[in-house]
């Protein structure tokens, strides 16, 4: 399975931005974008001066891969099932990137990254209507049930996360059996996705 595997904090630079790809790090004063707020590289500082339309929209569809941590091809592949549906192109694809299970099981604390919950499902920690699914974009649908495997909610770092993380639950979702458990209650909508991106400048870019 083809994913990044270099430094997280690297790329949060280049977007010059938080992308809370590490979890507690990102919230503390250990995260690099606090003290080196510009672009990776010899010439960081250089790069951040700010550049052509192109470019800025560039880097929004960028930080938006980043985030949800999707490769070229499936973003690019999920914009064009998105200009296909009906409705408005920019919602359509935050709105599947949302209904990702790796993202839902980072919505639900059971990681404290996206790229903690991606792993939980790769190992077989989650289950979509009690059974086992393995594969971090399956894409959750109304009225699912997802829930952590018997024995997953007992993991210490998923244990820890439960306890501690306080990052609210998004209003599509709905937890049951004290956060083991949780419910697509609804599709959500713009308004229910708090991802800082500006959608309409990645549909302006694919368009060109």
């Amino acid at each position: 399975m083809a994913r990044y595997t270099g430094p997280a904090c690297r790329l949060c630079r280049r977007e010059k931005v938080k992308l809370f790809l590490k979890g507690a790090k990102c919230e503390s004063t250990a995260c690099p974008i606090e003290r080196r707020p510009y672009p990776p590289g010899e010439h960081g500082r250089d790069r951040a001066r700010q550049g052509s339309e192109y470019l800025t929209q560039l880097r929004e569809k960028q930080k938006a891969r980043r985030i949800y941590g999707v490769l070229e091809q499936q973003f690019r592949n999920l914009y064009e099932e998105a200009n296909r549906q009906s409705g408005i192109t920019g919602e359509n694809l935050l709105r599947m990137l949302e209904l990702r299970l790796d993202n839902l099981a980072y919505r639900a604390r059971w990681g404290a990254s996206r790229a903690q919950a991606r792993q939980l499902v790769r190992h077989g920690h989650v289950l979509v209507n009690g059974k086992r699914v393995t594969i971090p974009s399956y894409r959750v649908r109304l009225g699912d049930a997802v829930a952590l495997a018997q024995g997953s909610a007992d993991v210490i770092t998923v244990r820890q996360n439960l306890d501690t993380i306080d990052r609210p639950l998004p209003g599509w979702l709905e937890a049951e059996e004290g956060g083991t458990q949780v419910r697509v209650r609804a599709i959500p909508v713009r308004e229910q996705i708090d991802t800082q991106v500006r959608e309409q400048l990645i549909v302006e870019l694919y368009s060109k």
